[in-house]
């Protein structure tokens, strides 16, 4: 039996013994917006594939760990979904082709891994006459065994760009499991893909077109998972060597005898799977929220919690599950075994709160399941997910095993309603216009990246590449308020060298001028737009700039210091914050600008003062040692030795730059810091708050902005100190003497009111006597809740039938109380209503007290004689 570790390294041996580097895998969060998690072994080389950068080699090889959930709900149910998969991969980046992809995929299945040649199958494009050539003539296959598709045969990275045709090897499993007649005719599982070769060839255009590309690549994937089930000879996917024995822990968490019922068989393999994805997820820095990756990572935790739960277990588990995975995936990928004890802080938290809420939101699902009918209400449905955290999934799940569908359209209803507050709440920046996208690929085609100078010079002497107008809004302004002055035209400048930072990593673009023989270019914002090309943003301050001038490019010194400063002292802060909080704690977000520092990290809960001191004291010790700040580049396995951390989303090449900074920290950066750590100044926490689910938000400034913060602070107490006529050192106390008066004058303040209130309800009442049991008056100056006090201690006097009460509290509102008793034959809230009418508003309560309200102040006398008349006082 071939182990999951000799096939991992059987395939690594395989293809770089014929010229492949082998490159470690991409982070399961790819720097690609187009995918939310890593789900090919191509992902971290899509750049390559588009023609956007160039490869450290031509050749390469991955073993990729992969995360998809869009078959979610078939896990443990079928033998071949998962959540979680190893790809392995073999690419060419314009180097060999189908000449020696198609002969090398059919060498590694048949010799290496062993299969019978006479049970595989190949699939071609229906186009593809020169791969079904080469699998004839450099192949052992059968010619009658190769077959056409169509559009299974054919990959697309979109309706544009880089496609081309595919080419598959297929193993036959036997006539047990299918009619037969190859994988073009028979769909069953008797068919298993076992090598996917893809050949990128054409640039597909808007039309439809297809263009050969310059240079041809290769991408080969063949699903490691999928490849043990049938080495191993199991009958599905959780049953192979890196997963079955967390499949097996998970029965023995969960007390749970397999062979009882074929639904634990079920669960424990979703568990087995999902136990695999999160631990995965979190440890390259997924954290569990409502949005985006945490929603796909909390879902997944909760769905092998639930799992748990449903098979009896009430106490958290997943901290043992993470166990199991590290010891059964840990000798390929060691970074869990280090991480270890972080990642099962985060899922044990995770889980922890699940629990909570899991007892309160299945009570209730079992209630609204108990009452009859088949359909799981959207209402419901909604409220489970917002309030107690069960995914609209798990709830279908549940109620679907109890025979019940749920109002899928109801609660859609319902989220689009919550988003729709949300982007009321927000604005969201234009993006970039798709024919901007295309100029910037050809500048870098045709000049390559941008030379950056910055790490050393606030200067470049350089040559201008381009000077093109801007898809970028006119109303854009930077961080600091600087936009395009009105009657310029925003455009953008290249150059081939600069000393600009483009933004990145969280620290703003650089501002300054461009300027030539003929002209002077105004800098607001500088970006990286394509592989190392450099976009600056501004407008002509004067004259003119023309592609091939010469031309100096000249940074805001003073600002890129502030920057600097900020930057340095984030990394400070980060490491400050884990040795506080702990190392679960991890860089979600930032952003490093002149006048401050906000810094978004991974937490469970609001810091207490006395952390945030220690944060803080951290932090300026550091400072005050004024330890170096060194740089240096390496590769990023020499940097993870290291125990350099990355910062969340960022993209790293194989070689890596690397900040130390002081002893603490040791960050994976690409930004611009001081050379020592007291350059930095004084770093003071503004303030900490909640900005999502587990997630944290630090703002803070150093150097100068700290010591101006400070004496904004000291001014206010100056001049507090001064209107209290103390010292700044009793300020406090004097403060607390004032407000312990205040409260004692309120109250009296109240005792007199209410007197005032007895003594005007005796009166009323009196009046009643000679009307009849009814009173009606306006007393304007009264509040709301001091005008029903006083409708109530009338009507509650002997010899009153009923009152209605009508006045302004002033600021153009009106506000009316009618109380009767219950044998006035009165119902108060009708007559409240009417008068109301005549004040343009409205009101409620009970046929014994009712208040209502208007803004019509002048309506107040028509509002009275309708209350005498209703209430029938003469």
């Amino acid at each position: 039996m071939m182990e999951a570790e000799r096939l991992r390294r059987a395939f690594t041996e395989f293809f770089v013994a014929r010229g492949h580097a082998a490159l470690p895998p991409a982070s399961l969060v790819p720097n690609d917006p187009t995918v939310m998690f890593t789900i090919a072994g191509m992902i971290q080389f899509k750049a390559y594939f588009l023609g956007e950068g160039t490869p450290a080699s031509p050749r390469a090889t991955t073993i990729q760990p992969c995360l998809r959930t869009n078959d979610i709900e078939n896990v443990g149910r079928t033998p071949r979904h998962c959540t979680f998969f190893e790809m392995l991969g073999n690419f060419s980046f314009g180097d060999y082709f189908k000449e020696k992809a198609i002969p090398w995929g059919w060498e590694f299945v048949t010799e290496v891994l062993g299969f019978d040649p006479d049970q595989l199958w190949v699939t071609v494009h229906v186009s593809d006459d020169e791969a079904e050539e080469i699998w004839r003539s450099s192949t052992a296959v059968q010619p009658d065994r190769i077959q056409r598709l169509d559009e299974d045969n054919f990959w697309k990275m979109g309706e544009t760009g880089p496609c081309g045709p595919s080419s598959e090897i297929f193993l036959d499993r036997g006539e047990e499991y299918g009619p037969g007649g190859g994988p073009a005719i028979d769909d069953s599982d008797r068919y298993t893909e076992l090598w996917n070769l893809v050949f990128t060839q054409f640039d597909r255009g808007a039309d439809g077109s297809l263009t050969p590309l310059p240079k041809r690549n290769i991408d080969t994937g063949a699903g490691l998972d999928r490849l043990l089930v049938t080495l191993q000879g199991v009958d599905h996917v959780q049953a192979i060597d890196c997963v079955a024995p967390i499949v097996e822990r998970a029965a023995e968490l969960t007390g749970t005898r397999r062979e009882a019922d074929p639904r634990h068989e079920t669960a424990l393999r979703v568990i087995g799977d999902h136990s695999r994805a999160f631990t995965f997820a979190v440890a390259d820095g997924v954290f569990p929220s409502n949005e985006g990756r945490g929603y796909v990572l909390r879902r997944l935790i909760r769905r092998a919690v639930l799992r748990a739960h449903q098979l009896g277990r009430r106490d958290p588990l997943t901290p043992e599950l993470v166990d199991s995975v590290v010891t059964t995936m840990g000798v390929a990928y060691p970074n869990l075994g280090r991480d270890s004890e972080r990642i099962k802080r985060v899922v044990l938290h995770e889980e922890e709160a699940f629990l909570r809420t899991l007892r309160q939101g299945t009570s209730l699902l079992e209630e609204a399941l108990g009452e009859g009918g088949k359909v799981v209400a959207g209402p419901l449905a909604f409220r489970l997910h917002d309030t107690y955290g069960l995914p609209i999934e798990l709830t279908k799940e549940i109620a679907e095993e109890r025979g019940f569908a749920v109002d899928e359209a109801g609660f859609e209803e319902e989220m689009a309603e919550q988003r729709r507050r949300a982007r009321d709440a927000s604005r969201s920046r234009k993006k970039t216009p798709e024919e901007a996208a295309a100029l910037w690929r050809q500048l870098w085609a045709e000049h390559g990246a941008t030379e950056f100078l910055g790490y050393t010079d606030a200067t470049a002497d350089a040559k201008v590449l381009a000077v093109v107008p801007s898809a970028t809004e006119a109303d854009f302004t930077n961080v600091d308020g600087e936009g395009i002055p009105e009657g310029c035209e925003p455009l953008e400048v290249f150059l081939d060298r600069t000393a600009f930072y483009a933004e990145g990593g969280g620290q703003v673009g650089d501002t300054g001028t461009v300027t030539t023989a003929t002209g002077r270019f105004r800098v607001i914002d500088t970006t990286a737009v394509a592989d190392g090309l450099t976009r600056h943003f501004g407008y002509l301050a004067d004259g003119t700039i023309e592609p091939g001038q010469d031309a100096r490019a000249e940074i805001d010194a003073e600002r890129r210091e502030a920057i600097r400063r900020n930057h340095t002292g984030t990394h400070l802060l980060h490491s400050a914050l884990r040795r506080v909080l702990g190392d679960h704690v991890r860089q979600q977000g930032s952003l490093v600008a002149p006048d401050r520092l906000r810094f978004d990290f991974s937490h469970f809960g609001p810091l207490t003062r006395a952390e945030i001191e220690r944060v803080e004291d951290l932090v300026n010790s550091a400072v005050l040692a004024d330890g170096p700040v060194d740089t240096k580049e390496m590769s990023k396995t020499e940097a993870e030795a290291e125990g350099a951390i990355a910062f969340f989303g960022e993209k790293y090449g194989e070689q890596v730059r690397v900040v130390h900074a002081g002893h603490e920290s040791v960050e994976l950066c690409g930004g611009t810091h001081v050379r020592a750590l007291g350059m930095i100044g004084p770093l003071g926490i503004v303030s900490e708050g909640s900005i999502g689910a587990n997630t944290r938000r630090i703002e803070a400034t150093t150097g100068t902005a700290t010591l101006e913060r400070l004496r904004a602070v000291d001014r206010t107490l100056e001049t507090l100190a001064e209107a209290l006529n103390a010292p700044v050192a009793e300020v406090p106390a004097a403060v607390s003497r004032i407000s312990a008066r205040a409260r004692r004058l309120e109250d009296e303040l109240k005792e007199v009111r209410r007197a005032n209130l007895q003594a005007d309800a005796a009166a009323l009442a009196a009046a009643a006597e000679g009307g009849g049991g009814i009173a009606v008056a306006r007393r304007d100056g009264l509040e709301p809740d001091d005008l029903r006090e006083l409708a109530l201690s009338v009507r509650n006097r002997p010899g009153v039938d009923a009152v209605g009460v009508v006045g302004s509290p002033g600021e153009g509102r009106v506000a009316i109380v009618v109380a009767a008793s219950k044998d006035a034959g009165v119902d108060a809230r009708a007559v409240a209503a009417e008068a109301a009418r005549l004040v343009g508003g409205g009101g409620g309560g009970s046929p014994e007290l009712a208040t209502a309200g208007g803004r019509d102040v002048s309506g107040i006398d028509r509002a009275l004689a309708s209350l005498r008349q209703l209430l029938g006082r003469p």
